[in-house]
Protein backbone atom coordinates (compact mmCIF):
# COMPACT_ATOMS: atom_id res chain seq x y z
CA UNK A 1 0.00 0.00 0.00
CA UNK A 2 1.26 3.46 -0.93
CA UNK A 3 0.25 6.31 1.34
CA UNK A 4 0.60 10.07 1.60
CA UNK A 5 0.06 12.29 4.66
CA UNK A 6 -0.82 15.97 4.34
CA UNK A 7 -0.59 17.96 7.57
CA UNK A 8 -2.09 21.34 8.42
CA UNK A 9 -1.51 23.44 11.52
CA UNK A 10 0.56 23.23 14.65
CA UNK A 11 3.45 21.12 15.87
CA UNK A 12 1.01 18.93 17.77
CA UNK A 13 -0.53 17.95 14.45
CA UNK A 14 2.95 17.36 13.04
CA UNK A 15 3.70 15.02 15.94
CA UNK A 16 0.39 13.22 15.42
CA UNK A 17 1.11 12.79 11.70
CA UNK A 18 4.50 11.32 12.49
CA UNK A 19 2.85 8.79 14.80
CA UNK A 20 0.38 7.88 12.06
CA UNK A 21 3.28 7.49 9.63
CA UNK A 22 5.05 5.11 12.00
CA UNK A 23 1.90 3.01 12.14
CA UNK A 24 1.48 2.93 8.36
CA UNK A 25 5.13 2.02 7.81
CA UNK A 26 4.86 -0.72 10.45
CA UNK A 27 1.91 -2.08 8.44
CA UNK A 28 4.09 -2.30 5.34
CA UNK A 29 3.05 0.98 3.78
CA UNK A 30 5.34 3.01 1.56
CA UNK A 31 5.36 6.80 1.48
CA UNK A 32 4.75 8.45 -1.87
CA UNK A 33 3.32 11.61 -3.37
CA UNK A 34 -0.44 12.12 -3.12
CA UNK A 35 -0.88 11.69 -6.88
CA UNK A 36 0.34 8.08 -6.63
CA UNK A 37 -1.05 7.12 -3.22
CA UNK A 38 -3.63 4.44 -2.50
CA UNK A 39 -4.41 6.15 0.82
CA UNK A 40 -4.25 9.88 1.53
CA UNK A 41 -4.47 11.02 5.16
CA UNK A 42 -5.30 14.70 5.63
CA UNK A 43 -4.58 15.86 9.18
CA UNK A 44 -6.63 19.04 9.45
CA UNK A 45 -6.46 22.24 11.48
CA UNK A 46 -9.42 24.41 12.46
CA UNK A 47 -7.85 27.33 14.27
CA UNK A 48 -9.12 29.78 11.61
CA UNK A 49 -11.64 29.82 8.77
CA UNK A 50 -8.68 29.90 6.38
CA UNK A 51 -7.43 26.62 7.84
CA UNK A 52 -10.82 25.00 7.23
CA UNK A 53 -10.81 26.29 3.67
CA UNK A 54 -7.32 24.97 3.06
CA UNK A 55 -8.38 21.47 4.09
CA UNK A 56 -11.41 21.52 1.80
CA UNK A 57 -9.35 22.77 -1.14
CA UNK A 58 -6.71 20.08 -0.69
CA UNK A 59 -9.28 17.28 -0.38
CA UNK A 60 -11.03 18.40 -3.57
CA UNK A 61 -7.71 18.73 -5.39
CA UNK A 62 -6.58 15.25 -4.33
CA UNK A 63 -9.91 13.77 -5.40
CA UNK A 64 -9.50 15.34 -8.85
CA UNK A 65 -5.87 14.39 -9.31
CA UNK A 66 -6.10 10.89 -7.84
CA UNK A 67 -9.74 9.73 -8.04
CA UNK A 68 -8.87 6.14 -7.10
CA UNK A 69 -7.30 7.11 -3.76
CA UNK A 70 -9.08 6.60 -0.46
CA UNK A 71 -9.03 9.88 1.45
CA UNK A 72 -9.18 9.85 5.26
CA UNK A 73 -9.52 13.16 7.09
CA UNK A 74 -8.60 13.55 10.74
CA UNK A 75 -7.61 16.42 13.06
CA UNK A 76 -9.42 19.40 14.53
CA UNK A 77 -11.63 20.26 11.55
CA UNK A 78 -12.61 16.59 11.30
CA UNK A 79 -13.58 16.70 14.97
CA UNK A 80 -15.52 19.95 14.70
CA UNK A 81 -17.40 19.38 11.42
CA UNK A 82 -17.25 15.68 10.46
CA UNK A 83 -20.39 15.76 8.29
CA UNK A 84 -19.03 18.65 6.24
CA UNK A 85 -15.86 16.75 5.44
CA UNK A 86 -17.56 13.40 4.88
CA UNK A 87 -19.56 14.99 2.05
CA UNK A 88 -16.42 15.95 0.11
CA UNK A 89 -15.42 13.83 -2.92
CA UNK A 90 -13.12 10.89 -2.28
CA UNK A 91 -13.48 10.93 1.51
CA UNK A 92 -14.07 7.41 2.83
CA UNK A 93 -13.64 8.08 6.53
CA UNK A 94 -13.52 10.98 8.98
CA UNK A 95 -11.54 10.25 12.16
CA UNK A 96 -11.87 12.58 15.18
CA UNK A 97 -8.92 13.50 17.37
CA UNK A 98 -10.10 11.01 20.00
CA UNK A 99 -9.45 8.17 17.50
CA UNK A 100 -6.43 9.62 15.72
CA UNK A 101 -3.89 7.50 17.63
CA UNK A 102 -5.70 4.36 16.47
CA UNK A 103 -6.23 5.48 12.88
CA UNK A 104 -4.30 2.62 11.29
CA UNK A 105 -6.10 0.09 13.47
CA UNK A 106 -9.47 1.58 12.54
CA UNK A 107 -8.56 1.21 8.88
CA UNK A 108 -7.66 -2.44 9.45
CA UNK A 109 -4.10 -1.88 8.24
CA UNK A 110 -2.17 -3.54 11.06
CA UNK A 111 -2.55 -5.06 14.51
CA UNK A 112 -2.03 -3.70 17.99
CA UNK A 113 0.83 -6.14 18.47
CA UNK A 114 2.74 -4.54 15.60
CA UNK A 115 2.81 -0.99 16.83
CA UNK A 116 1.20 -0.70 20.23
CA UNK A 117 -2.26 0.39 21.31
CA UNK A 118 -1.73 4.15 21.09
CA UNK A 119 -1.14 4.50 24.83
CA UNK A 120 2.62 4.39 24.56
CA UNK A 121 5.59 4.02 22.24
CA UNK A 122 4.94 2.11 19.02
CA UNK A 123 8.07 0.03 18.53
CA UNK A 124 11.17 1.23 16.72
CA UNK A 125 11.02 4.85 15.63
CA UNK A 126 11.44 5.88 12.00
CA UNK A 127 15.09 6.74 11.54
CA UNK A 128 15.99 10.39 10.93
CA UNK A 129 15.44 11.31 7.30
CA UNK A 130 13.31 8.31 6.37
CA UNK A 131 10.11 10.35 6.43
CA UNK A 132 11.87 13.62 5.62
CA UNK A 133 12.26 14.62 9.26
CA UNK A 134 15.50 15.26 11.10
CA UNK A 135 14.07 16.71 14.31
CA UNK A 136 11.63 14.50 16.20
CA UNK A 137 8.47 16.23 17.43
CA UNK A 138 7.28 14.60 20.64
CA UNK A 139 3.79 15.37 21.93
CA UNK A 140 3.78 15.09 25.72
CA UNK A 141 0.36 16.64 26.26
CA UNK A 142 -2.89 17.32 24.42
CA UNK A 143 -6.12 19.16 25.17
CA UNK A 144 -6.67 22.49 26.87
CA UNK A 145 -8.66 23.79 29.85
CA UNK A 146 -7.90 27.46 29.11
CA UNK A 147 -10.99 28.98 27.51
CA UNK A 148 -9.71 31.91 25.45
CA UNK A 149 -12.59 33.80 23.85
CA UNK A 150 -11.42 33.25 20.27
CA UNK A 151 -10.24 29.64 20.40
CA UNK A 152 -12.13 26.50 19.34
CA UNK A 153 -9.30 24.11 20.24
CA UNK A 154 -10.59 23.15 23.74
CA UNK A 155 -13.66 21.84 21.91
CA UNK A 156 -11.74 19.93 19.25
CA UNK A 157 -8.96 18.60 21.50
CA UNK A 158 -10.85 18.15 24.76
CA UNK A 159 -9.54 18.72 28.30
CA UNK A 160 -5.86 18.64 29.19
CA UNK A 161 -4.30 15.18 29.11
CA UNK A 162 -0.61 14.57 29.86
CA UNK A 163 1.53 11.54 29.04
CA UNK A 164 2.88 10.01 32.25
CA UNK A 165 6.49 10.89 32.92
CA UNK A 166 7.65 7.30 32.49
CA UNK A 167 6.10 7.17 29.01
CA UNK A 168 7.78 10.41 28.00
CA UNK A 169 11.15 9.13 29.19
CA UNK A 170 10.60 5.83 27.39
CA UNK A 171 9.68 7.64 24.20
CA UNK A 172 12.81 9.78 24.41
CA UNK A 173 14.92 6.64 24.81
CA UNK A 174 13.17 5.12 21.79
CA UNK A 175 13.89 8.07 19.50
CA UNK A 176 17.46 8.41 20.77
CA UNK A 177 18.05 4.76 19.91
CA UNK A 178 16.73 5.50 16.42
CA UNK A 179 19.41 8.15 16.02
CA UNK A 180 17.65 11.45 16.68
CA UNK A 181 19.75 14.24 18.12
CA UNK A 182 17.08 16.88 18.59
CA UNK A 183 13.56 16.53 20.02
CA UNK A 184 10.93 19.26 19.98
CA UNK A 185 8.61 18.94 22.97
CA UNK A 186 5.07 20.01 22.16
CA UNK A 187 1.52 20.05 23.48
CA UNK A 188 -1.75 21.86 22.92
CA UNK A 189 -1.26 23.58 26.30
CA UNK A 190 2.29 22.47 27.04
CA UNK A 191 2.65 24.57 30.17
CA UNK A 192 -0.18 22.67 31.85
CA UNK A 193 1.78 19.42 31.62
CA UNK A 194 1.27 17.19 34.64
CA UNK A 195 -1.70 18.98 36.21
CA UNK A 196 -4.00 16.07 35.35
CA UNK A 197 -1.61 13.31 36.42
CA UNK A 198 -2.10 11.50 39.74
CA UNK A 199 1.62 11.71 40.57
CA UNK A 200 3.33 14.98 41.36
CA UNK A 201 4.36 16.36 37.99
CA UNK A 202 4.88 19.66 36.25
CA UNK A 203 6.54 20.88 33.08
CA UNK A 204 9.48 22.17 35.09
CA UNK A 205 9.98 18.79 36.76
CA UNK A 206 9.75 17.00 33.39
CA UNK A 207 12.32 19.35 31.88
CA UNK A 208 14.66 18.80 34.84
CA UNK A 209 14.40 15.02 34.43
CA UNK A 210 15.01 14.92 30.69
CA UNK A 211 17.72 17.56 30.87
CA UNK A 212 19.75 15.45 33.26
CA UNK A 213 18.87 12.01 31.93
CA UNK A 214 19.02 12.26 28.14
CA UNK A 215 22.64 12.83 27.05
CA UNK A 216 23.21 13.37 23.36
CA UNK A 217 19.84 15.01 22.71
CA UNK A 218 19.04 18.70 22.53
CA UNK A 219 15.46 19.60 23.45
CA UNK A 220 13.53 22.45 21.91
CA UNK A 221 10.50 23.67 23.87
CA UNK A 222 7.61 24.62 21.62
CA UNK A 223 4.92 27.19 22.36
CA UNK A 224 4.46 28.14 26.03
CA UNK A 225 1.69 30.39 27.29
CA UNK A 226 3.26 33.40 29.03
CA UNK A 227 1.70 32.58 32.41
CA UNK A 228 3.29 29.10 32.25
CA UNK A 229 6.83 30.24 31.44
CA UNK A 230 8.17 30.64 34.95
CA UNK A 231 11.45 32.22 35.96
CA UNK A 232 12.63 28.72 36.90
CA UNK A 233 12.06 27.47 33.34
CA UNK A 234 13.93 30.45 31.89
CA UNK A 235 16.81 29.82 34.30
CA UNK A 236 16.85 26.11 33.46
CA UNK A 237 17.19 26.82 29.74
CA UNK A 238 19.79 29.51 30.42
CA UNK A 239 21.94 27.15 32.47
CA UNK A 240 21.73 23.93 30.45
CA UNK A 241 23.17 22.94 27.07
CA UNK A 242 20.43 20.29 26.85
CA UNK A 243 17.85 22.93 25.87
CA UNK A 244 17.78 25.16 22.84
CA UNK A 245 17.73 28.90 23.64
CA UNK A 246 14.45 29.28 21.80
CA UNK A 247 11.12 30.41 23.24
CA UNK A 248 7.73 30.87 21.62
CA UNK A 249 5.50 32.95 23.90
CA UNK A 250 2.12 33.92 22.39
CA UNK A 251 1.28 37.51 23.32
CA UNK A 252 -1.92 37.82 21.21
CA UNK A 253 -2.25 41.54 21.98
CA UNK A 254 -0.48 44.43 23.72
CA UNK A 255 -3.64 46.23 24.84
CA UNK A 256 -4.69 45.11 28.30
CA UNK A 257 -8.28 45.89 27.33
CA UNK A 258 -8.01 43.45 24.44
CA UNK A 259 -6.32 40.82 26.62
CA UNK A 260 -9.24 40.95 29.05
CA UNK A 261 -11.71 40.61 26.18
CA UNK A 262 -9.73 37.68 24.82
CA UNK A 263 -9.78 36.08 28.29
CA UNK A 264 -6.00 35.97 28.46
CA UNK A 265 -4.79 35.78 32.10
CA UNK A 266 -1.87 38.24 32.04
CA UNK A 267 -1.10 41.88 31.26
CA UNK A 268 1.33 43.52 28.87
CA UNK A 269 3.48 44.51 31.86
CA UNK A 270 3.77 40.83 32.86
CA UNK A 271 4.64 39.80 29.32
CA UNK A 272 7.16 42.61 28.92
CA UNK A 273 8.92 41.56 32.12
CA UNK A 274 8.99 37.92 30.97
CA UNK A 275 10.57 38.52 27.57
CA UNK A 276 13.02 41.03 28.99
CA UNK A 277 14.09 38.40 31.52
CA UNK A 278 14.64 35.91 28.70
CA UNK A 279 16.72 38.45 26.78
CA UNK A 280 18.73 39.37 29.89
CA UNK A 281 19.44 35.77 30.89
CA UNK A 282 19.97 34.47 27.33
CA UNK A 283 21.07 37.36 25.08
CA UNK A 284 21.28 35.19 21.96
CA UNK A 285 17.86 33.51 22.40
CA UNK A 286 15.20 33.58 19.72
CA UNK A 287 11.81 34.67 21.09
CA UNK A 288 8.76 34.16 18.89
CA UNK A 289 5.17 35.19 19.45
CA UNK A 290 1.65 34.95 18.03
CA UNK A 291 -0.54 38.00 17.49
CA UNK A 292 -4.27 38.25 16.75
CA UNK A 293 -5.18 41.39 14.84
CA UNK A 294 -8.71 42.71 14.34
CA UNK A 295 -10.26 41.07 17.41
CA UNK A 296 -13.81 42.35 18.00
CA UNK A 297 -13.69 45.78 19.62
CA UNK A 298 -10.08 46.50 18.62
CA UNK A 299 -9.85 50.26 18.19
CA UNK A 300 -7.18 52.19 16.30
CA UNK A 301 -5.74 53.09 19.71
CA UNK A 302 -5.55 49.40 20.70
CA UNK A 303 -3.82 48.63 17.43
CA UNK A 304 -1.35 51.47 17.93
CA UNK A 305 -0.44 50.08 21.36
CA UNK A 306 0.22 46.71 19.73
CA UNK A 307 2.29 48.07 16.86
CA UNK A 308 4.31 50.31 19.16
CA UNK A 309 5.11 47.53 21.61
CA UNK A 310 6.16 45.10 18.88
CA UNK A 311 8.43 47.66 17.21
CA UNK A 312 10.45 48.17 20.38
CA UNK A 313 10.31 44.64 21.76
CA UNK A 314 13.11 42.04 21.98
CA UNK A 315 11.01 39.58 19.95
CA UNK A 316 12.59 37.88 16.94
CA UNK A 317 9.69 36.13 15.18
CA UNK A 318 6.07 37.30 14.89
CA UNK A 319 3.20 35.19 13.54
CA UNK A 320 0.22 37.39 12.70
CA UNK A 321 -3.28 35.88 12.62
CA UNK A 322 -6.17 38.01 11.31
CA UNK A 323 -9.15 37.36 13.56
CA UNK A 324 -11.91 35.16 12.17
CA UNK A 325 -15.08 33.97 13.89
CA UNK A 326 -15.06 30.38 15.13
CA UNK A 327 -18.64 29.22 15.75
CA UNK A 328 -18.84 27.89 19.30
CA UNK A 329 -16.43 30.43 20.79
CA UNK A 330 -17.39 33.37 22.99
CA UNK A 331 -15.93 35.94 20.59
CA UNK A 332 -18.35 34.93 17.83
CA UNK A 333 -21.11 36.76 19.71
CA UNK A 334 -19.08 39.86 20.49
CA UNK A 335 -20.18 43.18 19.04
CA UNK A 336 -18.06 45.80 17.26
CA UNK A 337 -16.46 43.51 14.69
CA UNK A 338 -13.57 45.10 12.83
CA UNK A 339 -14.11 45.52 9.09
CA UNK A 340 -12.17 43.07 6.95
CA UNK A 341 -10.33 45.79 5.06
CA UNK A 342 -9.03 47.26 8.32
CA UNK A 343 -8.01 43.81 9.57
CA UNK A 344 -5.97 43.16 6.42
CA UNK A 345 -4.33 46.59 6.55
CA UNK A 346 -3.41 46.20 10.22
CA UNK A 347 -2.07 42.69 9.62
CA UNK A 348 0.18 43.99 6.83
CA UNK A 349 1.64 46.60 9.18
CA UNK A 350 2.37 44.01 11.87
CA UNK A 351 3.93 41.58 9.41
CA UNK A 352 6.25 44.35 8.22
CA UNK A 353 7.26 44.99 11.84
CA UNK A 354 7.82 41.27 12.29
CA UNK A 355 10.09 41.11 9.25
CA UNK A 356 12.19 43.96 10.59
CA UNK A 357 12.48 42.30 14.02
CA UNK A 358 13.64 39.12 12.31
CA UNK A 359 16.20 40.99 10.20
CA UNK A 360 17.50 42.77 13.30
CA UNK A 361 17.93 39.42 15.05
CA UNK A 362 19.82 38.04 12.07
CA UNK A 363 22.10 41.09 11.99
CA UNK A 364 22.84 40.67 15.69
CA UNK A 365 23.95 37.08 15.08
CA UNK A 366 26.36 37.81 12.22
CA UNK A 367 29.89 36.74 13.05
CA UNK A 368 28.84 34.48 15.91
CA UNK A 369 29.58 30.76 16.02
CA UNK A 370 26.51 28.73 16.93
CA UNK A 371 25.94 25.01 17.53
CA UNK A 372 23.45 23.49 15.15
CA UNK A 373 22.12 20.38 13.45
CA UNK A 374 22.26 19.69 9.72
CA UNK A 375 18.84 19.09 8.15
CA UNK A 376 17.33 18.55 4.71
CA UNK A 377 20.11 17.15 2.49
CA UNK A 378 22.81 18.39 4.86
CA UNK A 379 23.04 21.82 3.27
CA UNK A 380 21.00 23.60 5.96
CA UNK A 381 21.89 24.03 9.63
CA UNK A 382 19.23 24.80 12.25
CA UNK A 383 21.13 26.49 15.05
CA UNK A 384 20.27 26.19 18.71
CA UNK A 385 18.68 29.65 18.58
CA UNK A 386 16.60 28.79 15.53
CA UNK A 387 18.58 30.37 12.74
CA UNK A 388 18.35 28.51 9.44
CA UNK A 389 21.80 28.79 7.90
CA UNK A 390 22.73 27.47 4.46
CA UNK A 391 26.13 25.77 4.23
CA UNK A 392 28.09 24.24 1.34
CA UNK A 393 27.11 20.63 0.49
CA UNK A 394 29.15 17.71 1.69
CA UNK A 395 27.82 16.88 5.15
CA UNK A 396 25.02 14.39 5.86
CA UNK A 397 21.86 15.40 7.62
CA UNK A 398 21.56 14.92 11.40
CA UNK A 399 25.13 15.93 12.25
CA UNK A 400 26.16 18.34 14.98
CA UNK A 401 28.21 21.27 13.75
CA UNK A 402 29.59 24.58 14.91
CA UNK A 403 28.74 27.13 12.24
CA UNK A 404 30.00 30.68 11.74
CA UNK A 405 26.96 32.79 10.82
CA UNK A 406 27.33 35.11 7.83
CA UNK A 407 25.06 36.93 5.39
CA UNK A 408 24.99 36.86 1.59
CA UNK A 409 22.27 38.35 -0.61
CA UNK A 410 19.80 38.67 2.29
CA UNK A 411 20.25 35.00 3.17
CA UNK A 412 21.98 33.52 6.19
CA UNK A 413 24.93 31.41 5.11
CA UNK A 414 27.61 29.80 7.16
CA UNK A 415 31.01 28.24 7.33
CA UNK A 416 31.29 25.02 9.30
CA UNK A 417 33.96 25.44 11.95
CA UNK A 418 33.71 21.87 13.26
CA UNK A 419 31.49 18.81 12.93
CA UNK A 420 30.84 15.86 15.22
Amino acid sequence: MKYSIITFGCRVNQADSFHIEEQLMAAGGRSTGPQDADLIVVNSCSVTAAADQGTRQVVRQMARENPSAKIVVTGCYATRQPEELAALPGVVQVVPNTRKEWLALDLGLTTAERFGSGDGPCGAAIAPGVAGRTIYTLRVQTGCDQTCAYCIIPTTRGPGCSKPVREVLSEIERVRDAGYREVALTGVHLGSYGRDLPERASLLRLLELIGHGSPGIRFRISSLEPMDCSAEIVDLVAGSSSFAPHFHLPLQHASDRMLVAMQRPYTLAYYRTLVERVRERIPHASIGTDIIVGFPGETPEDFELLATYLSGSPLTHVHVFPYSDRPGTAATGFAHKVHGTSVRERAAVLRAIGRELNRAFHRAQLGTVRPGLTTDDGSVVVTDNYLKVRIPPGLPRNQWVQVSVQLAQDQLVGEVVSAS
